[in-house]
């Protein structure tokens, strides 16, 4: 696999509260904003962006860590991932509470569905920014969130990278507004454990829904960062994403798009989940 060019996306510099960063912007229709996992905006991360496009939504990935478009190569990929561990952006570790990065990714939902309009925006978390899409979920544009295999905190496999008071807020969301979170991970992932799903599942009630694939299911040949640094089945729609028809990984996929549809859609009549080039 190669770099990734990123030439069918438009280049924005988006500025938040007097922050810009890099957004990649592409398709039409509600806003999805879609979070890289370590080590960045990989290809695969690129792939899941062109099929969010594609099914009928504008697509709003943010530059947050990582060579933008690089193919993840183990050495490269712990290089990102020490430098953010220890970046004031992120709470890597138990106790951090939320990572201060939310706030600027509110921010962007806001104007996403300011640009995009329809009912409100969808968010999906990847990996390191996995739990990012639950968190954003503070701004009440955001009514869609999937929480794909959140790895932080990195220590402790039972906690969930989020303080009491963000919790909370959430929380009342979910009583207040009937937001439901969708939500993905392998059975053996050592990264996104059971015991986090639990947490989860103890802090939303009904409304986490959690899905659970068998590691067999994972692509047996990932890129270097995630065969030899991840080392476990780990990125559902990403990394270990097998393309054949009928598959797990395929099916999640094909799930994430309708859940998006169901909530970002006014009239889904119009819409075709599924059936993607």
């Amino acid at each position: 696999m190669n770099d990734d060019e990123i030439t069918d996306f438009d280049r924005r510099r988006i500025d938040v509260s007097g922050m810009q960063k890099t957004v990649y912007v592409g398709g039409a229709g509600p806003a999805v904003v879609l979070m890289p996992e370590m080590p960045g905006i990989s290809p695969d991360v690129l792939r899941l962006a062109r099929w969010v496009r594609d099914a009928g939504f504008t697509v709003y990935v943010p530059s947050l860590f990582g060579r933008d478009g690089a193919y993840p190569t183990a050495e490269g990929g712990e290089e990102v991932v020490r430098r953010a561990c220890v970046s004031a952006e992120f709470r890597a570790f138990a106790g951090g509470g939320t990572s201060p990065v939310t706030t600027w990714l509110r921010g962007l939902a806001r104007l996403a569905h300011t640009e995009c309009g329809g009912p409100g925006v969808g968010t999906i978390g990847l990996c390191f920014t996995g739990n990012f899409a639950l968190t954003m979920a503070l701004e009440p544009a955001v009514i869609a969130p999937v929480v794909n295999h959140p790895s932080l905190p990195l220590d402790d496999p039972a906690g969930l990278e989020i303080s009491d008071e963000d919790a909370r807020a959430v929380r009342d969301r979910v009583t207040r507004d009937g937001l439901t979170v969708l939500a993905y991970r392998f059975q053996g992932d050592r990264w996104c454990t059971g015991q986090r799903f639990a947490a989860y599942q103890a802090l939303l009630g009904d409304a986490f829904d959690g899905r659970v694939l068998p590691d067999s299911a994972a692509n047996t040949e990932p890129t270097p960062f995630f065969r030899d640094v991840v080392g476990t089945p780990h990125s559902v729609v990403t990394a270990h994403f097998v393309d054949e028809d009928g598959h797990p990984t395929v099916k999640a996929r094909d799930e994430i798009l309708g859940f998006l549809a169901d909530r970002l859609f006014s009239d889904q009549g119009n819409l075709k989940v599924g059936v993607i080039d």
